[in-house]
């Protein structure tokens, strides 16, 4: 009986350590199966297999584009290119940094990325809070970022969506209102602006075909059509968030 029982439990820590090895490496990611799948990449994926990598169920793709005001991501034109021609819908993002004005990092990402229909909405990336080597840290955060937004909005026509951190949000974005958001809450769904993402990173080492290092997942809030109509520049009805279910 003795052994029987040990046994037992053998086989359950194996169960186990394999259910989390699947999980841990985004093989299945059960908490974000009701939305649509997609990826975020940037030069340090290399070289991708757009093909395989849309094959894996992945419907969007998000690429960088440029960071802060003299960095052009070396890859972002070939993964640009390579997204359209997978059939994925593709947006660019822009790493931004507390160093220079948010008018001057708009520039940048406007002279590097192409306005072309059928992309999803620009994307500016909130998250870097370190010191700056070179140049005061920003003392306006809130209203550089909205001079980035008003900047980017006015050449693409749709307003960029805020990609947030919980770190960079509490400490400067509590009091922004009115904007749409992409939530870092890895393997739990997002605790803050739940009412109000539209998108949600959910895993940041994950594998998928197509790709030889680890890659962000991430959900869009909605169904496909709703993807579409995102990126056709039309609103859309959102998915209800598990947390606002009653």
């Amino acid at each position: 009986m003795r052994g029987r029982r040990l046994f037992l439990i053998a086989i359950a820590a194996v169960l186990l350590a394999s259910a989390a090895a699947v999980v841990g490496s985004g093989l299945w990611t059960p908490w974000s199966q009701h939305y649509v799948q997609g990826v975020d990449v940037s030069q340090h994926q290399g070289p991708i297999d757009w093909r395989a990598l849309a094959g894996s169920g992945v419907r969007f793709v998000y690429i960088k584009a440029t960071q802060g005001s003299n960095h052009v991501d070396p890859r972002f034109r070939a993964n640009w290119d390579g997204a359209a021609r997978a059939g994925l819908y593709r947006g660019a993002y822009h790493y931004f940094t507390l160093c220079k004005p948010g008018a001057v990092q708009a520039a940048l990402f406007i002279r590097t990325v192409p306005r072309v229909s059928g992309a999803l909405p620009p994307v500016v990336d909130l998250e870097h809070k370190g010191p700056c080597r070179r140049s005061p840290m920003l003392a306006n955060t809130d209203e550089q970022i909205r001079d980035y937004l008003n900047v980017v909005e006015k050449q693409y026509g749709v307003r960029p969506i805020l990609y947030v951190t919980r770190e960079f949000h509490d400490a400067h974005l509590r009091k922004l209102s009115g904007e749409r958001f992409w939530v870092r809450s890895l393997f739990t769904e997002p605790g803050f602006r739940a009412r109000e993402w539209i998108f949600w990173q959910h895993h940041n080492r994950a594998f998928r075909p197509g790709v030889s290092t680890p890659i962000d997942l991430d959900s869009f809030r909605g169904d496909e059509a709703a993807l579409a109509a995102l990126a056709r520049g039309s609103a859309a009805p959102l998915r209800q968030s598990r947390k606002e279910r009653p």
